[in-house]
């Protein structure tokens, strides 16, 4: 009976794992470019 929940624990672990690598190893930090200085175009 042990191997079956020791089995069923590690489903579960590797079925969260993988949800959670392909939500966050895709992403990148959204933020905005910032330039030190606005008022000249760039050239």
């Amino acid at each position: 009976m042990w191997i079956l929940m020791l089995e069923a624990g590690t489903a579960l672990f590797l079925l969260v794992f993988i949800v959670w690598w392909t939500m966050f190893a895709g992403r990148k930090p959204e933020r905005p470019p910032t330039t030190k200085n606005n008022d000249t175009p760039d050239a």
